[in-house]
């Protein structure tokens, strides 16, 4: 058995609760939050363990084979620095930090660390965007061009103490919810971004809302270009005022040969009808001209789990895996999580400043 320890049991913490649930050998057996309602609920999900108040507190009395951060985003470094010293395995929420300093700092002090520390970039896993990178791996396309990303989806959700309404909080919009789309385009194009242009605005959601902590600041539509270092490019078209879209991401994939597109529909929960709604995957070829379309499955118990698509379930699968080996290196690295942290850092700069940013000679 395979006991997390869940620090952060808000609105994504509960979702990998239900998911590691559904695995065999694995339960969520500690949970650190410092709402004892939100604890409380954790554990009536995870069906038993013992909960507490701060992550000092598991630190000391758990007995926790495994470490899930899925605390607010602008406690993820503060927390990663603690848990570094268990030299246990760690799985932590994107983005895996709020600001490239903050990663850049992780990054040196995990050097020589032994236990694995993965970025839960559960778009990865999602079983339509897992068909494209097949078929592109098969040379469906050609060597990768372009990829084109599109999500339009409902507004940010309520949490607790709203903080996802705050960019000091958050890293930005284009930071903590974008960075998934980022880590895509480096993923699939297999280059390193080396220039980033934003355009973005805070027009629709959240105008009225008022805060002890002031007036919420988060962009809830953008258009964004990313250059790459082997010529290639991507862009994304981001609108968190589209909810009832019957796709809420739409990746396509444009080389030589053809075009391929990932179709994901939105959690059920945002549907018209409220049914779980199956994902598409589509290839068009250049030289036949035509259109060759497929239903991609995903396990309706896995649509239930959480918004993501089944892929929260399929990353622990391989999470848990790279546990129990003992050998390996995670799938999504702390540098991978540095990248995309770094983009969606470059495109908050140019939202705001109008300007084209650099990231040469700025990896990690």
């Amino acid at each position: 058995m395979i006991r997390y320890g869940l620090i952060g049991a808000g609105m994504m913490g509960q979702e990998h609760i239900r998911n590691i649930n559904l695995l065999d050998g694995a339960a969520v057996t500690a949970v650190a939050d410092p709402d004892e309602g939100m604890r409380a609920l954790s554990l009536a999900t995870a069906q038993g363990g013992t909960g507490y108040a701060t992550t000092s507190e598991m630190l000391r009395d758990a007995d926790c084979d495994v470490y899930l951060v899925a605390a607010p985003n602008d406690l993820h470094a503060g927390i990663l620095q603690d848990l570094m010293a268990t030299e246990k395995p760690i799985l932590v929420e994107k983005p895996l930090a709020t600001t490239t300093a903050d990663c850049r700092d992780l990054l040196s002090m995990s050097r020589g660390r032994l236990a694995p520390i993965w970025v839960a970039m559960e778009y990865r896993y999602m079983p339509p965007i897992q068909r494209l990178m097949q078929a592109i791996d098969q040379g469906a396309t050609g060597d990768p061009r372009m990829i084109s990303i599109r999500e339009h989806r409902f507004p940010f959700l309520p949490k607790v103490d709203d903080w996802n309404r705050f960019n000091a909080r958050t890293g930005g919009t284009l930071v903590e919810k974008c960075c998934h789309f980022w880590d895509l385009m480096r993923l699939i194009l297999k280059s390193d971004p080396v220039r980033v242009y934003a355009s973005a605005g805070v027009d629709v959601n959240h105008r009225d809302e008022r805060y002890a902590g002031g007036i919420p600041d988060i962009v809830d539509n953008a258009y964004v270009v990313v250059d790459f270092a082997n010529g290639t490019r991507g862009m994304l078209d981001l609108c968190m005022f589209a909810e009832g879209s019957h796709w809420q991401e739409f990746v396509a994939v444009t080389g030589p040969r053809a075009r391929c597109d990932a179709l994901i529909p939105g959690p059920a929960r945002f549907a018209p009808d409220g049914a779980p709604r199956e994902a598409e995957f589509v290839t068009s070829v250049r030289a036949l001209k035509e259109e060759v379309r497929e239903v991609v499955h995903t396990p309706p118990e896995l649509l239930i789990a959480g918004d993501h698509h089944g892929s929260t379930f399929y990353q622990h699968e391989r999470f848990l895996r790279l546990v129990r080996d003992g050998k390996g290196v995670p799938e999504v690295t702390l540098e991978d999580g540095y990248w995309s942290v770094m983009v969606g850092e470059a495109a908050e700069e140019s939202a705001r400043s109008g300007q084209a940013i650099s990231l040469v000679g700025r990896g990690p």
